[in-house]
């Protein structure tokens, strides 16, 4: 049995980018879990508007 797991999780968010606006995307948050309670956030990167893959550290997250 592990005891760390590495997990998956995507969500749809709305997020704010300079050139498109308010825009909502994929985000995907890669969690570290310890007996299935997580632990911390590892990564966590956005599918764009045209399919490639971003950190989400460009972009804001809007009120």
């Amino acid at each position: 049995m592990a005891f760390i797991k590495i997990k998956r999780k995507t969500k749809l968010e709305k997020r704010y980018s300079k050139k498109m606006g308010s825009i909502s995307v994929k985000v995907t948050y890669v969690k570290k879990h310890f007996f299935g309670v997580p632990l911390r956030t590892i990564h966590k990167y956005r599918e764009t508007y045209y399919g490639n893959i971003k950190d989400c550290e460009d972009c804001v997250l809007t009120a």
